[in-house]
């Protein structure tokens, strides 16, 4: 037994005694991990021989183990209380089912983590499912982190922001909101009750006057003190109570105010209390549900139909309703909802704190474990609960039809989804639908500023996660692998390809991944069809179809052509739905494709030539454009001027001066 790095950042709880067991035959392990371990097979034997010879050398300790194809990628992890009888438990073919009984016959090595409880252990292969992503693992693909509500309190003037990411900034955080939209806005309507600040802090600290938002009454301008700081603490502390869930307790206070100005005629003070009074009540007629008896919750409904499941999320915080998500777990079809529902609240969770209560809408295995492991990253106790009665009940099936909808519409999607690619695979002649096409398109102008794009799309529709981008090297840049001049489409169609193909070989050459496409469109005609070829030739790419899409006489929609190699070009009927599929493929990827040239213009038009100066960084950089203006300013200074900015001293002064007068 030896120490590994397992190459994962883990948390802090997870730090501790950590060991792997790596027995198999992946030959790249034996090397790279300083040797083979103790005990291990012979090459050849996989499968349960490799766990076999595992079990005499694992420890009887919690932790998690993970099975290894013969090329190092994980094809399952599980977490155990005893690693060494979970383990053995895999050498009892006859009570595996088809799916286990499968990953079993392909493992060729295993590797253990041991951690100090079954808690820890939950954590972690939270982490790693999420991170790996198995195969046999029920996996959460389309996670992300949700936006939160920011009342910073990293300025003696605090304002409100919207926030997504790790929360290492001081202040108070509320949420989590279902999207972006959802918390634009709530911001947009608390400006209204609450006018805090929203400009930078560079701003705030250079404004002179006010700003339009406190013309529109969205701002207080504390920039300029037109507000004391009393009063501005008190308002944010109503923004703090509203926020936090008392809301009756802020609107009422405002009333109570707003009557108190209106006794001592102090009518203009008496109309602000007013509006914000009515902007309050305007938030709360647009949360949705609103719950009183739920403060800080997290309602998770299942629904399963056709081997596939939705899990809608609904975030409850202070009695309101923060929005819901709806996620598709990637799991095998035969996968119950206690099955695939554990797994999810583990993976939802890495990572992110969750609220007092998980109202769930099924039973899960060992719901005592899982709160023991959601504490470690909370300050305070979390319960899973099952509602059977009352409004948490209600919640609960409230989430669940939109569950159930949700999925229904996914299904639809689904078996249109394959009607046309079953269409599209018969109009060009292949034998299957194709379950991968990637469409490729370039982008540029006069050359400059080159870019590919890929996109991928399937039976699930497009795989945004999937696309790729590739920065085009043209004769004349560094690292450019071909000679390629400015605006050849061709040479840049062909390195695009080979860079991506080349790489697909090196990466995934038996194909196991499902990375391969089986269909390739081109945005183009005839010629980029024979460019695309010559790769496929060069590299001894085989069975991957190969089409180019074409625009019809003056690029008219509808008259499109289909190019195949060898064969006369297709013109589908303008109503064909399949042509209307082909369409949506080649605007998506060509969209794509202008979206990523734009960003890569705008950050070379907002380079500045003193970027190319030695030693001048981003604060001396600042600091020269703000005490001169632009970099022709800068250029234009002596030698004293430069020094004479704070940060410039004489060396750096004479590197910037050298820079602009290398002709002299």
């Amino acid at each position: 037994m030896r120490a590994v790095n397992v190459g994962l950042t883990l948390t802090a709880s997870l730090l501790g005694l950590i060991f792997s067991i790596v027995i198999g035959v992946n030959k790249n392990q034996g090397n790279d991990r300083g040797g083979s371990a103790a005990g291990a097979p012979d090459e050849g034997k996989i499968g349960v021989e490799v766990i076999r010879a595992s079990v005499s050398t694992l420890p009887g300790q919690p932790g998690v183990y993970r099975m290894l194809d013969p090329s190092g990628k994980a094809l399952y992890v599980g977490k155990a209380r005893n690693l060494k009888r979970r383990v053995s438990s895999y050498t009892r073919s006859a009570s595996h089912g088809e799916r286990i009984s499968r990953m079993i016959r392909e493992t060729s090595a295993l590797e253990i983590i041991t951690t100090h409880t079954e808690a820890e252990a939950l954590l972690l292969e939270a982490n790693l499912i999420k991170r790996l992503r198995p195969r046999y693992n029920v996996v959460l693909r389309d996670d992300k982190s949700h936006p939160y509500i920011l009342l910073a309190g990293d300025h003696p003037w605090p304002k409100l922001l919207k926030h997504r990411g790790a929360r290492s900034r001081k202040g108070e955080y509320f949420g989590p909101f279902a999207s972006a939209g959802a918390v634009n806005r709530t911001l947009n309507a608390l400006q209204r009750a609450f006018p805090l600040r929203t400009c930078s802090d560079s701003v705030f600290s250079s404004r002179s006057r006010p700003c339009l938002q406190y013309q529109i009454k969205r701002c207080t301008a504390p920039c300029v003190d037109y507000i004391s700081r009393e009063e501005y603490d008190c308002l944010v502390g109503e923004t703090r109570d509203f926020l936090s869930g008392k809301s009756v307790k802020v609107s009422n206070a405002l009333a109570v105010r707003m009557r108190e100005a209106s006794e001592q005629l102090e009518f203009e003070t008496a109309s602000v209390l007013r509006d914000r009074i009515r902007a309050l009540a305007h938030i709360q007629s647009h949360q949705g549900i609103n719950v009183r008896s739920v403060d800080n919750a997290d309602v998770i409904a299942v629904d399963q139909q056709a081997g596939q499941t939705c899990i809608q999320v609904f975030f409850f915080r202070g009695g309101s309703n923060y929005g819901n998500c709806a996620h598709f777990p990637m799991h095998h079809r035969g996968a119950t909802v206690a099955e695939v529902l554990g797994p999810f609240v583990g993976q939802f969770y890495e990572g992110r704190s969750a609220p007092k209560h998980l109202l769930l809408s099924h039973g899960i295995e060992r719901p005592n474990l899982i709160e023991e492991a959601l504490n470690l990253h909370s300050d305070h106790r979390v319960q899973l609960l099952v509602p059977r009665r009352g409004e948490k009940r209600r919640l609960v099936k409230h989430a669940l039809a939109n569950a159930r909808d949700a999925l229904s519409r996914r299904l639809a999607e689904s078996a249109s989804q394959r009607r046309l690619l079953e269409g599209l695979a018969e109009t060009l002649g292949l034998d299957v639908p194709p379950r991968r096409i990637e469409v490729y398109d370039n982008s540029h102008i006069a050359g400059s500023h080159a870019v590919g794009a890929m996109i991928v799309a399937g039976p699930d529709g497009l795989s945004k996660n999937a696309y790729r981008k590739f920065n085009i090297r043209v004769d004349g840049k560094p690292g450019s692998s071909a000679e390629i001049t400015p605006g050849d489409d061709y040479g840049m169609m062909r390195q695009v390809l080979t860079r991506r193909f080349t790489r697909l070989q090196k990466e995934d050459p038996d194909r196991a991944d499902e990375q391969w496409p089986d269909l390739v469109l081109i945005d183009g005609g005839t010629g980029h069809l024979s460019v695309v070829g010559e790769v496929f030739a060069d590299l001894g790419v085989r069975d991957v179809a190969l089409a180019a899409v074409a625009k019809g006489p003056e690029r008219e929609s509808g008259r499109e052509r289909i190019y195949l190699p060898g064969g006369a070009p297709i013109m589908l009927a303008p109503s064909d739905p399949v042509l209307y599929f082909v369409q949506r493929l080649r605007d998506e990827a060509h969209r794509f494709a202008i979206g990523t040239h734009r960003a890569r213009r705008s950050r070379d038009i907002r380079r500045s030539e003193l970027d190319e100066i030695p030693g001048v960084g981003a604060k001396r950089k600042r600091a020269l454009l703000y005490r001169f203006g632009s970099a022709r300013a800068v250029a234009d200074a002596g030698l004293n001027d430069l020094q004479e900015v704070g940060g410039i001293n004489r060396k750096i002064a004479q590197l910037i001066y050298d820079h602009f007068h290398r002709d002299n």
